[in-house]
């Protein structure tokens, strides 16, 4: 009978042994495939942070040339990519700053600034206001060294007294010159004077 009490002890000893040790394997196992996950989740983030060099929320700039003030833009978010030498915004606004101490507004969804230029590029949704004036189209850029905003895309534009659509156009921010090219259509409103 202690015979038999010993062999039932180790077979018991044994046992426990045996399931300590397919604890200690399956913790280490677990251990080890969760580091991996780790790091496959790390290396989108890590490879994110590669190619922006800067992102912020609530962004302001503004640019002054020979201490005259040209330009303010406002941002909800930027990405500076360093090796691109641009930023990239979302849901920007710009005040373009006239001689005439005037300003001309700028809305869009996107935009990419060109740090070596200071040329813009807007994309959805692009409003731009002067006064009674309303500029509508899907992309607009701004060309920091001639102080131009162009679009190469259809663009709508309305006024108190009119109304004009054309495939692209032309706004000379020193001049105030608008050149509207290819189809162009418009309607005049009574009190025009041209």
């Amino acid at each position: 009978m202690l015979f038999f009490k010993k062999k039932k002890s180790k077979k018991l000893k044994l046992f426990l042994l045996s399931i300590i040790v397919i604890t200690l394997c399956l913790i280490t196992a677990s251990f080890i495939g969760y580091r991996r996950i780790l790091n496959k989740i790390e290396n989108p983030i890590l490879s994110f942070q590669n190619q922006a060099s800067l992102s912020i929320n609530r962004v302001h700039q503004t640019s002054i040339r020979n201490g005259i003030k040209e330009w303010s833009l406002d941002a909800s978010s930027a990405q500076y990519m360093n090796s691109e030498k641009q930023a990239i915004f979302k849901d920007l606004s710009v005040t373009f700053f006239l001689k005439d101490e005037s300003e001309v507004y700028l809305t869009a969804d996107h935009g990419i600034l060109k740090i070596d230029s200071n040329d813009i590029e807007t994309s959805g949704n692009v409003v731009v206001t002067n006064g009674n004036y309303k500029l509508q189209t899907e992309n607009l850029y701004y060309e920091h060294k001639n102080r131009k905003i162009y679009t190469k895309v259809p663009v709508q534009i309305t006024g108190n007294s009119f109304h004009f659509i054309a495939d692209s156009m032309t706004f000379d921010l020193k001049t105030k010159q608008t050149l509207l090219e290819g189809k162009v259509e418009g309607t005049f409103r009574k009190n025009v004077a041209l």
